[in-house]
Order: structure tokens, then C-alpha cells, then sequence
């Protein structure tokens, strides 16, 4: 018998001893913190967040096997250019596996050794909220054009600043003068 399982509320246990699989869209209006983020607010409420969830359970030697979430999440967004300071659409995608185990102090001692994320195993998990979470962590740090739409001019906000330094001078020049000709003496 195969269970029915929710995003909301997904039991991942139960989920990765059936290698189960979870698909959907929804849209972006339903992850409020990702939402901020859009540069065209409200209005990229309907903009479709694809994701897919796959669970699997791996057997180990000598001990209960573990419970693994594998997760793929992409969607658009507006942010604004650092370049030229003009909306930038930037498609965010999110590729991540997660591994299940008992207690916060193993997920920690693990977590550094490992390429995957390693998270304390609940009952249950909300899971568009690890979604949102992977895609906000998606997002580029500087989001820019790969050529900005318009001419970005790249001047000074003083009329009178000079980029070439100013030559300075040797504060051992005058010295100089002073040094003894050995070769007259």
C-alpha cells in the first residue's frame, strides 16, 4: 500500500523507506520571503516555483539505515542590478540532498564532514519552507546583467577629484643636501 504524503507536512521518514516522490508548482505569493525579494512585489505573486522532492532510504552496515531528501526548486525573480542599478530577472534553481539522523549532536559532528546537509529528523517537516530556504540561499549575492541594458558610467561624485595620485614628496629629499662627500675629505 502506498501512503499519500503532503508538502506541508511531509513525514520524512515514512517517505524515504518508500522512495517516494513529491512534484508541484506553486506560486511565488506563497513564499512570503522570497516574495520580498522580488524586485516587482506583489505584481510576481503568480510567478510559478517549480520543485520536486525525491526520498530515499539508504541501508548502512552495523546500524539503522537513513532517511535522505533529495530537493530541486527553481523559479525567476526581479532583483536590481548593481551595475547599473535597472531590474534584473534572475532565474534561481536550487539542487540539494538532505540526511536525516537522531539527534543535533550528530547532525553537527557530521554536517562539517559532509558534502550534504545533515538535519535532525522530525516526525514531520514543512516542507516549501526548506523550498523557500534553499532558493533564498540561491540568490545571487550581486545581482547584475550579463550586459546591462544601458551605458553605465563610471564617475565620481566630485567634479574636481583626480584619480592619478598625487606625486609625493620624499620626506628624506632635504637630507640629502646635507650628506657629507666622503671623497673631498
Amino acid at each position: 500500500m502506498t501512503k499519500e504524503f503532503s508538502v506541508n507536512r511531509l513525514e520524512i521518514k515514512a517517505f524515504a523507506h518508500q522512495n517516494a516522490a513529491l512534484e508541484g508548482e506553486l506560486p511565488l505569493g506563497q513564499l512570503a520571503r522570497l516574495l520580498a525579494e522580488d524586485q516587482r512585489g506583489e505584481a510576481a505573486a503568480a510567478e510559478p516555483v517549480r520543485w520536486v522532492l525525491d526520498g530515499e532510504w539508504v541501508e548502512s552496515t552495523g546500524g539503522p539505515g537513513q532517511a535522505w531528501l533529495h530537493l530541486h526548486a527553481e523559479t525567476q525573480v526581479q532583483l536590481q542590478c548593481q551595475r547599473c542599478m535597472r531590474p534584473v530577472d534572475v532565474a534561481v534553481e536550487s539542487s540539494r540532498s538532505f540526511r536525516f539522523v537522531k539527534d543535533e549532536a550528530t547532525a553537527a559532528a557530521l554536517d562539517d564532514e559532509s558534502e550534504e546537509d545533515v538535519l535532525v529528523l522530525a516526525p514531520q517537516i514543512d516542507a516549501l519552507e526548506l523550498i523557500e530556504d534553499e532558493l533564498l540561499m540561491a540568490l545571487p549575492m550581486v545581482p547584475m546583467h550579463e550586459v546591462c541594458p544601458v551605458d553605465v558610467k563610471l564617475e565620481s561624485a566630485t567634479q574636481d577629484f583626480d584619480d592619478r595620485p598625487a606625486e609625493k614628496a620624499n620626506p628624506f629629499a632635504a637630507l640629502a643636501s646635507l650628506r657629507i662627500d666622503k671623497t673631498q675629505s
